[in-house]
């Protein structure tokens, strides 16, 4: 029972063993009961299909999406405990994702885990998205028996990667929302799906109406709507990573561009505590989650911390790179992040020969496009030689717009020499681009004191409306990124008013019924928010000696 009295329902997995056991603990709205075969089968089929080590020594039926297998953990003389949380599941109550309701019961959960006779007191965190954001906030509460956490692909920061790219409103949360939470809403009862671990239905045993389930959920899209701003909302539901002391291993995918990969960094550089590492990874947002290298890589990580295992891990670098090549990725040991020998270089925009020089264009260039239609490419030479570029990264873009607003869009790309866009398995898109960057003009104003040159850090705190047809000078921060660039191939940096869309020809995968075109289902196409009378004008890029527009790219040589 949570501190308000809320009733909270949760599934024990434990050794049969009697003993005082260790527990990965986690908490949130996706059905403890629904297993991942059943809730989500073409992904769970995928995941077997590529990586079938995934169904080895598990029979799989207590599998469910983003947390660990029971069968993995228990053992190896781990109790697990998945609680859902209010409102979702078994566990009644209003349904408010991430709000501190949440937080105070996860809290909750972990402390009451450490107190059951199975418990030798040392509780870890484990999962991905979901699971592994609230784990950043709950973290900063510091439970006094949680001892170490493990976000796997998790943001940190609800407004900056969750809610609103560059103060542009993400529309994923709105199309997450009835697919992944009030499908498995408590109150279904009869309606809901059943769990093959029980039989029973995953969503309570009472029937609730349609009227009464809407009265007993937040209206997520008017919520994040109306938090234009990185104010009360937001921040009420974002990390203070200053507050995180314990143990933690932040794991980030390098395609979850729009939504975890820049938490799990920020997570890692902001946290307090002075035992962290950073791993990064590819693939799909869930799969090395579950693989045997993600599996064995968390598990020496809790076995050293919640068991005191002398096992190597304080031994291993601070971070761990799967360096991502146009067919492979590459396992590096690195010192910290970013790397200390990066060659950061930047690269200027001419717009009179649309191309990217280490030289300032001696002549002003002006590229024009309309906003929400049209997009304008600079293009690099082809490299003479193998190229790592692994970092974060920036553009400095001096601009104009017809109207009192402008967004604009960043998109780095790759191109083999025959002149066809590389593109890369994404989080939850197939064919991504190298990163993405946003800004709303009118957010341009930086917190100098957090500003680096390479990621810029707006407040996010006003609305500076533009005087139409005057310049302005922006920063934008543009998610870190890994590739090795093949000799003979080109990057292009594409600016446009509206998403990256590549070329492929359809039919082109969906997911929320959203067509995937290389930003996932992380959109950025609310009319509300984004009115064609402010957002469809003329924008202007500018180059040259007096507007140097350019980009910060993070280049990094290999070892002497």
């Amino acid at each position: 029972m949570a501190r308000d009295g809320t009733v909270l329902r949760a599934d024990v997995f434990r050794p049969i063993k009697e003993g005082r056991y260790p527990a990965l603990v986690n908490y949130g709205p996706y059905a403890k009961g629904l297993a991942f075969a059943d809730g989500y089968p073409a992904q769970w089929e995928n995941l077997l299909r590529d990586h079938p080590e995934v169904a080895e020594g598990t029979t799989t039926d207590f599998a469910v999406w983003e947390s660990v297998d029971p069968e993995k953990w228990v053992p190896h003389d781990y109790v697990v405990v998945r609680a859902d949380s209010r409102g979702a599941g078994q566990s009644p109550g209003i349904v408010d994702p991430w709000s501190e309701d949440e937080t105070n019961d996860f809290y909750d959960c972990i402390e009451w885990a450490a107190e059951q006779r199975w418990s030798n007191g040392s509780i870890g965190l484990a999962g991905v998205s979901y699971y592994a954001m609230n784990q950043w906030t709950v973290a900063a509460r510091k439970p006094p028996h949680l001892k170490a956490i493990c976000p796997f692909e998790g943001a940190s920061d609800f407004y900056r990667e969750a809610i609103r790219h560059g103060g542009i409103l993400s529309t994923f949360l709105q199309r997450w929302y009835p697919v992944q939470v009030v499908n498995g809403q408590h109150g279904l009862g009869s309606r809901a799906r059943k769990s093959r671990m029980t039989g029973e239905g995953i969503a309570g045993d009472i029937d609730l109406s349609d009227e009464e389930l809407e009265q007993r959920r937040v209206d997520i899209h008017a919520n994040v709507l109306g938090a234009q701003f990185d104010d009360g909302y937001a921040k009420a539901r974002s990390a203070i990573l200053a507050e995180i002391e314990v143990p933690l291993l932040s794991c980030g995918n390098w395609g979850g561009q729009g939504m975890h990969l820049r938490g799990n960094i920020e997570g890692f550089l902001g946290a307090a505590s002075s035992h962290k590492w950073l791993e990064l990874h590819g693939r799909e947002h869930w799969t090395e989650f579950y693989t045997d290298y993600g599996v064995a890589l968390q598990r020496q990580f809790f076995d050293h911390y919640l068991k005191g295992e002398d096992n190597g891990w304080t031994r291993r670098a601070p971070v761990l790179l799967q360096v991502r090549h146009v067919d492979k990725f590459v396992e590096r040991e690195e010192s910290e992040w970013p790397i200390a020998r990066t060659a950061w270089t930047r690269w200027y925009l001419d717009a009179e020969t649309h191309s990217l020089t280490l030289d300032v264009p001696a002549d002003t260039g002006k590229a024009h496009f309309t906003a929400m239609t049209d997009k304008v490419t600079f293009w690099s030479k082809p490299f003479e030689a193998e190229t790592e570029m692994t970092g974060p990264m920036a553009a400095k873009l001096f601009a104009s717009s017809s109207t009192t607003d402008a967004d604009i869009f960043v998109a780095v790309r790759l191109y083999d020499p025959d002149g066809s866009e590389v593109l890369f398995n994404g989080a939850t898109d197939p064919n991504c681009p190298v990163s993405l960057g946003w800004l709303r003009a009118s957010h341009r104003r930086l917190d100098l004191e957090r500003t680096l040159p390479y990621r810029p850090y707006h407040t996010h705190d006003r609305a500076e409306p533009l005087q139409p047809g005057a310049e302005y000078e922006l920063d934008i921060e543009i998610w870190p990124t890994s590739v090795v660039i093949p000799a003979g191939y080109r990057l292009a940096v594409t600016i446009s008013g509206a998403d990256y869309q590549h070329d492929l020809p359809e039919p082109w995968p969906q997911v929320y019924g959203v067509p995937l075109r290389g930003v996932s289902v992380m959109t950025h196409d609310d009319p509300t928010d984004r009115p064609a009378d402010v957002f469809g004008g003329e924008t202007t890029i500018l180059t040259g000696a007096d507007s140097p527009s350019s980009i910060l790219l993070p280049f990094v040589p290999p070892r002497k």
